[in-house]
């Protein structure tokens, strides 16, 4: 029989277990944010979308660029066409003219106003002075000085060319690394306008020939 002293009451030995229980029970510990490793992953994903967001939105500037310089070269067949009528169906010459501006500048303001369309929405050229002639200044299109309406199937005008020779079909009229010169629309080719008013794009390398023939003169910006 245990004596009285080596008894220890219920209640006492219950509150022992249940305090020993208390203390045995860890919490773990409390996260504080994300470890490096996870936040390193975020930025990374982050970095991943915003690049194809801004390849997406690139990509798709392209195509509306090369629609924005087709629009330019049909307002300037207009203001050409307009011109033919009084010259007996002859376009814009210049005597000694060295560049397109020249040419092309003595449709304003006679047969236009809007000096905006001389200049390719896809390239870095700065916009011309408005109301004033743009001889002195650089446009963006290229100009075959010469040409007639009897001239419809032949090029009149273009985007920048890499240089003012003539092309054999295959060979490289536009930029095919994005860099200038011929570089209105990065590597993406470009458009030509013809004598009868049509525009067609292209790619860097043309699928037909550009010829020169006596008495026309290649005039590249």
């Amino acid at each position: 029989m245990p004596t009285r002293a080596n008894q220890i009451p219920i209640a006492r030995l219950a509150g022992l277990r249940y305090s020993s229980g208390v203390n045995s029970y860890h919490r773990p510990p409390l996260r504080a944010g994300f470890s490096m490793l996870e936040l390193f992953l975020v930025m990374v994903l982050m970095v991943i979308l915003f690049t194809m967001y801004w390849s997406f939105v690139a990509k798709g500037r392209g195509p509306s660029k090369l629609k924005g310089c087709q629009s330019n070269q049909l307002k300037i067949y207009i203001a050409l066409d307009i011109y033919a009528n009084d010259h007996a169906g002859r376009f814009p010459t210049a005597t000694n003219a060295t560049t397109p501006a020249e040419a092309l500048a003595v449709l304003t303001p006679q047969y236009t106003v809007d000096t905006t369309v001389f200049t390719c929405p896809g390239s870095k050229d700065s916009p011309l002075p408005s109301g004033e002639s743009f001889a002195q200044k650089k446009i963006s299109y290229a100009y075959f000085m010469g040409r007639s309406r009897r001239d419809a199937a032949e090029v009149l005008l273009c985007d920048q060319l890499v240089d003012a020779l003539p092309k054999a079909a295959g060979q490289a009229a536009f930029s095919v690394t994005g860099k200038s010169p011929g570089n209105n629309h990065e590597k993406s080719g470009g458009n030509f306008l013809y004598g009868d008013g049509h525009v067609e794009a292209t790619p860097a390398t043309v699928p037909f020939s550009l010829v020169i023939p006596p008495g026309v003169v290649l005039l590249n910006p």
